[in-house]
């Protein structure tokens, strides 16, 4: 009986939210949502959810993003565990945060129709409700960690890309100027990329290589200690 007086504890909730990074037109982007119930209903916030009974929290992440980008198989990682008092005004809520990386193109369009979700530029975002402009600060810095050791960039490309979209790219994340003699050279020195015989034609009419990420010679060479370093 005295066991059961300690062991009895408070109800807490516990939510997972999504930090959704996608790149398009030179940019990173984020996709939000505006909420359509109290409290801050009208306001924008990032995507999420309640875990269930049944799952773990890598699960409920899979789940909410399936159900808002129409995608299986995203590429996410956990960011952060928030647990402050009074972080929800509603009730006690705490809060694992994931960031996730996809491809604008290969997400349904058709969502963004049926729900009051829309993508926005990182540096253009609207401001965000309770402690999510947190999430997303803490969310940016893990991806620009992770992105300058593991190739986990190109799940935010097509198939098949050009050196200044995969440029581009890393510059939006890092947030500043690469050189594009060394960051070339850079890339050639780790003999990932597979360069096709296929031109983009859309940016001249000389056209550019387009190149794909080899992921089986990637993990070949970790097996042999490689280091990806940008």
């Amino acid at each position: 009986m005295g066991l059961n007086k300690y062991c009895k504890e408070d109800k807490v909730l516990l939510a997972v939210d999504c930090i959704i990074f996608g790149f398009y037109q030179e940019e990173l982007k984020i996709l939000l949502v505006k909420r359509d119930f109290e409290p801050a209903k009208g306001e924008w916030s990032l995507i999420g959810g309640f875990l269930k009974k049944q799952e773990n929290l890598n699960k409920a992440a899979s789940r909410i993003l399936n159900r808002l980008t129409g995608l299986h198989d995203i590429y996410m990682e956990q960011v952060h565990t928030y647990s402050k008092l009074d972080r929800d005004p509603k009730e006690r809520t705490i809060s694992v945060s994931y960031f996730a990386l996809i491809d604008i193109a290969h997400h349904c369009k058709d969502l963004l129709k049926d729900n009051p979700i829309k993508w926005f530029d990182i540096k253009d975002r609207p401001d965000l409700i309770f402690d999510h402009n947190k999430m997303v600060k803490d969310a940016l810095a893990s991806l620009r960690n992770k992105i300058s050791n593991k190739p986990i960039g190109f799940q935010l490309l097509p198939e098949k890309f050009t050196m200044r979209q995969l440029q581009k790219m890393y510059e939006a994340i890092l947030d500043t100027e690469l050189d594009k003699r060394n960051f070339i050279n850079k890339f050639n020195s780790f003999d990932l990329l597979n360069k096709l015989n296929e031109k983009d034609m859309s940016s001249s009419k000389k056209g550019a290589f387009l190149f794909e990420f080899d992921e089986d010679k990637y993990q070949k060479k970790v097996e042999e200690g490689f280091c990806f370093k940008i």
